[in-house]
């Protein structure tokens, strides 16, 4: 697709760039200074850009991608983590050339600049954060996509604002945490014994690190060397957010979110609503599926793969996403 990079058409002012092609008049009363560009020189083209948008915790880098004068509904994309940054899933920008697909780095994390303060590290504060995205770029209603934390954040912002979400496509979702780490439990008795000791053991164990490993090759993404993107976002994660908000690693939950559940929320959803997971996904399918069972609005995906599916099955990923939110433009 033909992407025009609005920032070498746009004037800058004091670093904030505004996208005003064909979306509402984004929020501009704090300090975010609006932009225009003619749609007539852009028609038919995809555009892109990245600005810097005003939160309540610091500015967090957002990028949005998509046809000039679309009027199919926008797709927020909200990454996992807490504290990994959204450069893996920028694949999904593909779906740009039918509508505008916004992604952000989540506070902290990536670009984004760090918290204020530590009362940024709940989940309350991240919702508040993705309605100040959503304000800031004008969008009255979107689809939203979360992918394994932010499938949490996902929920939890449904549940502040159920009126802002057309759908939601839950790709490998944390829903509950002390489900989570059952089937962390699971997982890992299926590893060799040798790796089993080293996780029971703890991180003194020598043989740890390469136990982790081999549950993060098993589980997370199978695909060796990681994609671009996935590096990219694992050398700008923030090991901090990660933390204070889940826990030294996948299988070990000691913050934030340690005992809570969406699975309510996800139960009593009366908005579409498709459920993607890997074959060996952390999100076991056993796991997506019981859940999922508990709404009638509901439809789960299992492509072969792990928790990074659309990197590792990206074709079927994709057509499957694209198909879904064409059905939920009607409805």
């Amino acid at each position: 697709m033909t992407c025009i990079h609005l920032g070498t058409a746009l004037k800058v002012l004091d670093g904030n760039l505004m996208w005003h092609a064909g979306l509402t008049a984004p929020d501009t009363r704090r300090g975010a200074v609006l932009m225009t560009v003619s749609k007539d020189a852009l028609a038919g083209e995809i555009t892109e850009l990245q600005c810097f948008v005003p939160t309540s915790h610091g500015r967090v880098w957002a990028h949005v991608c998509g046809p000039v004068g679309s009027s199919a509904l926008p797709l927020v994309i909200v990454h996992g983590g807490p504290g990994f940054p959204s450069d893996y899933l920028q694949p999904l920008d593909v779906l740009a050339d039918e509508r505008h697909v916004l992604r952000y780095d989540q506070i902290s994390t990536g670009r984004s600049e760090p918290a204020s303060d530590d009362s940024a590290w709940t989940v309350e504060a991240h919702v508040e954060h993705l309605e100040q995205v959503r304000a800031h770029f004008g969008f009255s209603r979107f689809h939203l996509l979360g992918h394994s934390w932010g499938g949490f954040l996902a929920l939890s912002y449904i549940q502040a604002h159920p009126s802002r979400v057309a759908s939601v496509t839950l790709s490998s979702p944390l829903v509950d945490s002390d489900r989570w780490m059952r089937d962390a439990t699971t997982l890992i008795a299926r590893l060799p014994g040798v790796h089993q000791k080293s996780l029971a053991a703890g991180p003194a164990d020598p043989g740890y690190a390469a136990a982790e490993a081999e549950y993060y090759r098993r589980h997370f993404c199978s695909i060796e060397p990681w994609p671009q993107s996935l590096q990219q976002a694992a050398d700008g994660q923030d090991a901090a957010s990660y933390h204070a908000m889940w826990g030294p690693n996948e299988f070990t939950n000691t913050g934030v979110l340690r005992g809570q559940s969406r699975a309510e929320v996800a139960k009593n959803l009366t908005i579409p609503n498709f459920w993607i997971t890997g074959t060996d996904d952390e999100a076991r399918p056993k796991t997506i599926r019981e859940i999922a069972s508990m709404n009638v609005n509901s439809e789960v995906l299992v492509l072969p793969g792990t928790h990074c599916v659309h990197l590792e099955n990206p074709s079927s990923y994709e057509s499957a996403l694209r198909g879904f939110l064409h059905v939920a433009d009607r409805d």
